[in-house]
């Protein structure tokens, strides 16, 4: 296949074409899943715990049940009749340890928030009412709460011997520790990310229904249709066929939705029980407690040096809360342990990963759920400068590969090939200026203002290729009309699928971008793939859809050779007209093309199937790396402990871009959520499990004043795949918060105070600030 690499004169790839489904949505005609009305629809609410541990002792619903409207009230035992139970084919294995559970609490709650019962009334208001009716005893019990409690107390789920969830000892190289006692210089320090949540602006929900002849059809926010069908027939025990998913529009969702929920299900099988179509939407207080939280974790770093500052092993402890009834389990622990050695040539390394059951909200993936790798390296980095009294970007700069050392093996075994670190570094050094913003930063201290600078650097892995992820399709077919249909197992969250992707049909059929159509979003109609997940869908949707579209090229290409007595090498395509070249008399469109192929096949050259389309299944590589820089000058008020962000350069690798804007909206996006984890957005809970955010009045994010404007700096290293294309979605998250910390950290320097445990809110900067709350110092040695 042709293409790797769109130049300067493609028609549509690279592009900044306009967003194909802007104007529907921002009219106002978009379709969520509240805006789905069926006749004789049932709403539902859920009754759910308010407290983190406890026996159920007995559940009254009668006065529920006998409210007006109120059309059936569920618990655990009504649910547990229809067979179903919590397990997801797609993301848990067999071995997966996933506690023992129903879709609804049995017996015993494990989490604020867990689902007890479920009323179904006429109205959610009605159905709201009826929760309240519900009567249940508790018979409270001490909960674990944190990752230190998990490894002393008993366990959260009564089926498992301890709060383990899982571990995993990676080392890499030889005599760790030898190194470690005599290296130049050490330096060690723990950080602690807190818990974030996704917070996509549409929160959960679906619509249930069976149709017809017994199909099962939901309409649901999620980010991929046929994982969830697959994932709603095991749980259920249903004929994979009998389900239909379907997705229009999702508005948003980082990774919050990539499977469903104990809760979801349960509301299908509602569905079921009662026969009729039944909704749920989650609202925001459920949102931010029971659905799906991200980012509780710790590390502990060791980074050895020589005597010329050049590493020479890194050793890391790190530690997820993963919750009560986590998302998925072994992902993030995996990929922190893999990629922490990142841009740099680290020799030796050991890793000790470790997930943990609290009696909390379930850990799931969050836009880049191993961002810690990021986060501890690059933060330890510049805290490794400042000790031994380098400059960052210059320790850097002396540990960094190039294109030059491609490909490099990291010592954890992976690969890197067609990414520019080093050159993406310096790309975003020049456009920093450091030397003149130390002159600006000297003379603001004199004023009582304290500027600082952060950088951080990273290698990401995209569109990670294994089981259900393995692959996308495509199916490209030229309609009657001449007009074109791509229906791909994509799915966008609101990240332009139906544009890139017509992009890329457009330029590969040299038909106006305007005649492409994008189908996505239901399991029935498209083949199956993962939709939505680990910045995959450039990679995998698009060498599926270059496939398909080459290949109804090259039919287009021998019929009209045929009809006009030509070769199929000198037939040319251009703005959906078909050309002969060196005969300007033959010009046909696209329609009569078309009409050869499905109405007159004695046109078609002999043996021709009828039909101008064709599918395609592209497996991608098991990672595509990406790469990206990050600069960051920020402001901080000693007094207030306010930050004000100056300046953000954003450079990055994610070599052909398809359309620059949305690769920059997507750049942008991260880079504003990263910025919320470190300055604004936390979950925190009390020693009782009880959730301390449970509003947008606690759980703050950040507003348009908070957003800087960013200045984005493209590299491009075209990978090996088809279009040369990489993944984009989730690096500018991960990447942001140790940019923005070690901007802080930089700017109150002359503190002496570290800056390693989130979130940087203004009264925690303060507080670290007063002469009677200093945070902990960094524990450094030197060995001479």
């Amino acid at each position: 296949m042709d293409g790797r690499v769109a130049g300067a004169g493609a028609r549509f790839v690279g592009q900044r074409v306009q967003r194909k489904e802007d104007r529907r949505l921002l009219t106002g005609h978009g379709t969520y899943i509240d805006d789905i009305v069926l006749p004789g629809m049932l709403h539902a609410a859920f009754l759910r715990s308010p407290i983190a541990r406890g026996r159920i002792l007995k559940i009254d619903a009668e006065e529920a049940r006998a409210l007006p409207g109120v059309v059936a009230v569920l618990t655990a035992t009504e649910i547990d009749a229809l067979g179903g139970f919590y397990s997801n084919p797609a993301t848990d294995p067999p071995e997966t340890p996933y506690p023992e559970t129903g879709l609804l609490a049995r017996g015993d709650v494990r989490f604020v928030g867990d689902p007890v019962a479920l009323v179904l009334a006429e109205s959610r208001a009605l159905a709201e009412d009826g929760a309240a009716l519900i009567d249940v005893d508790y018979a409270p019990e001490a909960p674990v709460v944190g990752i230190d409690a998990a490894k002393t107390m008993g366990p959260v789920h009564l089926d498992r011997d301890s709060n383990l969830v899982c571990t995993s000892v990676d080392v890499f190289g030889e005599d760790l520790e030898e190194v470690f006692a005599t290296a130049a210089h050490v330096v060690e320090d723990e950080l602690r990310n807190c818990r974030q949540t996704q917070l996509p602006m549409e929160p959960r929900g679906l619509v249930a229904r069976r149709e017809g002849a017994g199909e099962l059809t939901i309409n649901l926010a999620c980010q991929s249709t046929h994982l969830a069908a697959m994932h709603i027939a095991h749980a259920l025990g249903l004929p994979l066929h009998e389900v239909r998913v379907l997705a229009k529009d999702v508005g948003g969702g980082f990774g919050l939705k990539v499977t469903q929920l104990r809760d979801e299900i349960a509301v299908v099988a509602a569905a079921l029980l009662l026969d009729r179509p039944v909704k749920w939407i989650e609202d925001r207080l459920e949102n931010l407690t029971a659905s799906s939280q991200g980012r509780d974790e710790r590390m502990r770093v060791r980074l050895a040096f020589d005597a010329d500052h050049r590493l020479l092993a890194a050793d890391v402890v790190h530690d997820i809360d993963f919750g009560a009834y986590p998302q998925t389990i072994s992902s993030s622990g995996f990929l922190v342990s893999l990629m922490f050695p990142g841009p740099y040539r680290l020799p030796r390394y050991r890793c000790v990963s470790s997930g943990w059951f609290t009696n909390t909200c379930g850990m799931g993936p969050y836009r880049g759920p191993w961002m810690m790798e990021m986060f501890g390296r690059e933060t330890m980095m510049d805290v490794a400068a400042r000790q031994m009294g380098v400059d960052p970007l210059q320790l850097r700069r002396k540990n960094m590969i190039s294109k030059a050392e491609l490909p490099f093996q990291m010592v954890t075994g992976a690969v890197l090939d067609d990414i520019s670190p080093r050159e993406t570094f310096e790309l975003v050094a020049d456009a920093l200026d450091l030397e003149a913003f130390r002159v600006e930063q000297a003379e603001a201290r004199q004023r009582g203002r304290y500027l600082g600078v952060g950088i951080a650097t990273a290698i990401e892995p995209t569109t990670m290729s294994f089981g259900v992820w393995s692959s996308e399709v495509a199916h490209v077919r030229v309609e009657i009309s001449g007009k074109i249909t791509a229906m791909i197992s994509t799915l966008s969250q609101g990240h332009g699928t139906a544009t890139t992707m017509a992009q890329i049909v457009a330029e590969r059929l040299g038909v106006p971008f305007e005649d492409v159509t994008i189908v996505e979003g239901d399991s029935s109609r498209t083949g199956f793939g993962s939709g939505a997940g680990g910045s995959r869908q450039a990679v995998a949707g698009g060498g599926a859809v270059m496939g398909a579209a080459d290949r109804v090229k090259d039919k287009i290409r021998q019929i009209a050779a045929h009809a006009y007595n030509a070769t199929p090498d000198t037939v040319r395509i251009e703005n959906g007209n078909i050309f002969i070249e060196g005969d300007g008399s033959v010009r046909a469109s696209m329609a009569e093309i078309a009409a050869m192929a499905y109405i007159t096949p004695d046109r078609l050259p002999p043996g021709m199937e009828m039909g101008l389309e064709s599918q395609h299944r592209y497996r991608p590589p098991e990672m595509v790396f990406a790469n990206a820089t990050h600069a960051c000058i920020c402001e901080v008020d000693i007094e207030t402990g306010i930050v004000s962000i100056l300046r953000w350069i954003a450079g990055g690798d994610s070599g052909v871009l398809i359309n620059p804007a949305i690769v920059e909206g997507q750049v942008a996006g991260g880079v504003v959520q990263g910025i919320a984890g470190v300055l604004f957005e936390q979950l925190p809970y009390d020693e009782n499990g009880q959730p301390l955010a449970a509003t947008l009045k606690d759980y703050l994010v950040p507003t348009a004043l908070d957003v800087p404007v960013i200045e984005f700096r493209h590299m491009c290293t075209p990978s090996t795949n088809p279009g040369g294309f990489k993944g984009v979605g989730e690096g500018g998250a991960m990447i942001a918060p140790p940019a923005l910390v070690n901007a802080i950290a930089d700017a109150l320097s002359p503190f002496g105070r570290r800056w390693l445990d989130m979130p940087l809110t203004p009264d925690r900067i303060v507080c670290g600030l007063i002469d009677d709350q200093p945070p902990e110092a960094p524990r450094v040695s030197g060995n001479v």
